[in-house]
This record gives structure tokens, C-alpha cells and sequence, in this order.
């Protein structure tokens, strides 16, 4: 649906449905547009990193305390080291000081880390308390933001701990791009083109290197992609939403082999759909000119296809086997027999993942 040139895409969770809107000007909106979308009220804790809270935070804050609500604001440091236990107590900490009780909520001002940081503080704090995601990245805003998984690292992998508790609301303004540096914002089309392979291969004719004007109605396609799944599968429970995971069992590992922060995640999603490309044209069948041009597309949008040999093949290889995709010590990989379409495999071997891998080294 269109209102007011803002597009709205349900999320349709039986129970717990909710919107995401998406459009210029949302941000000084927000306010409003919790009020009248969200259901909460009362107090509410406004989380973001270093980064996002200077560029964002005060406008954010005055929305929401010019529509009736008493904010907090805790800033957390900038990149994926937030993703931690440590920093999760910091939040609570400052909560309970502020006396936010289980009718306060949070909202999620920020990228990935800190979506998935603060849903799961909101999801633990007395049990389970609404919060609100305003993305302010294109992995946040197709991708992490939407669908209710929460959580942070342990030291051992990537989103061992965790949750699942969806948003009352989700509130993207594209506008927010313009300001990322353009390593950060390129490295969010790998979700983009995760999703054109696994449900949407049209999808990957409309990516446009460089374009920064004019992305809602492709953020929107994109969300549409991922509230289908999320709606079929909420919790992972039918082999759907584990779709998602292409690119992401070798792309966690490498995050976590390397050491976090070391690759965005959206870089290291994209050695793992070059990996998983690789996989699928042994296993699934995929003709190598698809290979090859989705493989150009993630050159093109200036995303790695190559990793440096000092980082070793055993090290990712460890990581992997800690990796919430294991399932009974077996490795499951999300394969594509052709772009548009995806499966679950359970007969991927060690040694060919170890092939895939090396074939990444520069």
C-alpha cells in the first residue's frame, strides 16, 4: 500500500503482524507514526551506535518526545564488537536505572548490530517488552529489520545468542543512505542480491551500481521477499526461511574466522554467495553463465569475490562447524539450481566446501 508517497509492506505473522514503512522523511515522523502504528506508550529507550546517534539521534528524539513519549537515549560504540553480552547488560543496565518498567519499549535507531542488539535486550528486559526498528543501512533496512530474529555473538560464532521477538513496527527512510560511506553502503546489496537469486531473479536487471536516489521502491521489493518467508516460516521450522541463509554459512564463518569487524557483513555475504554459486552448480545444477553473472554483479557493486590467502581455509572451516546452520554435526547449504530459486541440502561434503573455499582465496 501507498500513503503519502510512503510505501507499507505487512508483515503478516499471525499474531504479531506488524508494518514497515518506507520513505523519505519517515525519520522526523517517527513519532507519529509509533503512536499511531505501534501500540506502546509511556517511556522508551532509544538505542544507537556512536556513528548513527550523532547524525540521527537528536531528530529521532524530538519526534518521539514531540508525540508524547519520555526517551531515553544509551549509545553504544560503532560496529559488530557491539554485538555482545557486555554490551547487552550496559543497556540493561541504563534502563533500569532510568526505571523503564514492562510497559516501556526500545527503539532500534541504526544498522544490523545495533537491530539486533537492542531486539534482543528488548526481548530479555521483564520478559519480553515491544520494540521498534528505524534502520538506517540497506542491510538493516531489506534484511536484518525485518522478521524477528535477535540476538548477539558468542565468542565461538555469529548470533549464537538470541531470540526470536518481532517489531511492532519497522520505519525506513531511504535518506538515511546518503550519508554512509560508501564501503557501508555498497556492502548491503549483498542481501539485495541474495534475494534476487533465491526468489526473484528480475530483481538483479534493476541493481544499479552507485544509485542512491530513487531505492524505495527497490527496498520495498525486498522486504516483500523477506515478510513472505517470514510469514511461512517464522522460527525455521519448515526448511523455508532457512533459504535466507544462502551465502551465510560460509559468509558467518568468515566474519568469524577473520575476526569481527574485519569484513562488513555484507562483504563477507558475498564470498559466501561466490562459494555457494560454486556449490550449487556441482550439487543443484546451476548453469555456470548464472554463476558467472552473479558473480559480476558482486564485482560491480564493488563487493569482494576473493579473500587474502593469510586467512586459512581450517580456520573458516572451524567456525563453520559452531555455526547454528549445523544441524546434527551435518552441514546444511541453501543451493540454487536456477537464479530465482532455492533449496536445502544436506549433501554437501567437507572437501567440496574446502574446494569452494580455497577457489576464494586471491
Amino acid at each position: 500500500m501507498e500513503k503519502s508517497g510512503r510505501l507499507e509492506v505487512p508483515v503478516g505473522i499471525p499474531g504479531r503482524g506488524y508494518s514497515v514503512w518506507i520513505g523519505e522523511g519517515i525519520l522526523d515522523e517517527a513519532g507519529a507514526m509509533v503512536a499511531e502504528f505501534a501500540g506502546v506508550r509511556g517511556k522508551c529507550a532509544l538505542v544507537s551506535d556512536s556513528n548513527v546517534m550523532r547524525i540521527y539521534g537528536g531528530r529521532v528524539r524530538a519526534s518521539l518526545e514531540l508525540a508524547g513519549f519520555s526517551v531515553i537515549a544509551h549509545e553504544v560504540p560503532a560496529g559488530e564488537r557491539s554485538k555482545s553480552l557486555q554490551v547487552v547488560e550496559g543497556c540493561i543496565d541504563a534502563m533500569v536505572g532510568a526505571k523503564l518498567d514492562r510497559k516501556s519499549f526500545v527503539v532500534a535507531l541504526g544498522g544490523g548490530v545495533v537491530g539486533d542488539l537492542a531486539g534482543f535486550v528488548a526481548a530479555i528486559y521483564f520478559r519480553g517488552i515491544p520494540f521498534v526498528q528505524i534502520p538506517t543501512t540497506i542491510v538493516a533496512q531489506v534484511d536484518s529489520a525485518v522478521g524477528g530474529k535477535t540476538g548477539v555473538n558468542a565468542r565461538g560464532g555469529k548470533n549464537l545468542v538470541g531470540a526470536f521477538h518481532q517489531p511492532k513496527l519497522v520505519l525506513a527512510d531511504p535518506a538515511t543512505l546518503g550519508t554512509l560511506p560508501e564501503r557501508e553502503f555498497y556492502e548491503g546489496f549483498a542481501e539485495i542480491v541474495k534475494h534476487a537469486v533465491i526468489r526473484d531473479a528480475s530483481m538483479l536487471e534493476r541493481i544499479r551500481p552507485g544509485a542512491r536516489d530513487g531505492l524505495s521502491g527497490l527496498l520495498a521489493e525486498n522486504v516483500r521477499i523477506k515478510a513472505a518467508i517470514v510469514a511461512e516460516d517464522e522460527k525455521e521450522e519448515k526448511d523455508v526461511r532457512a533459504l535466507l541463509n544462502f551465502g551465510h554459512t560460509v559468509g558467518h564463518a568468515i566474519e568469524n574466522a577473520s575476526g569481527y569487524g574485519e569484513w562488513f557483513h555484507g562483504e563477507a555475504v558475498s564470498l559466501g554467495i561466490v562459494a555457494a554459486l560454486r556449490l550449487s552448480r556441482r550439487y543443484a545444477g546451476l548453469p555456470e553463465v548464472d554463476e558467472q553473472r552473479v558473480t559480476e554483479i558482486l564485482r560491480s557493486l564493488q563487493l569482494p569475490v576473493r579473500f587474502p590467502r593469510s586467512l586459512s581455509v581450517e580456520k573458516i572451516l572451524e567456525a563453520m562447524k559452531v555455526d547454528k546452520k549445523f544441524s546434527m554435526g551435518k552441514m546444511r547449504f541453501v543451493l540454487t539450481p536456477r537464479l530465482g530459486e532455492a533449496l536445502v541440502s544436506g549433501e554437501v561434503t567437507e572437501s567440496a566446501v574446502v574446494e569452494a573455499i580455497e577457489e576464494l582465496q586471491e
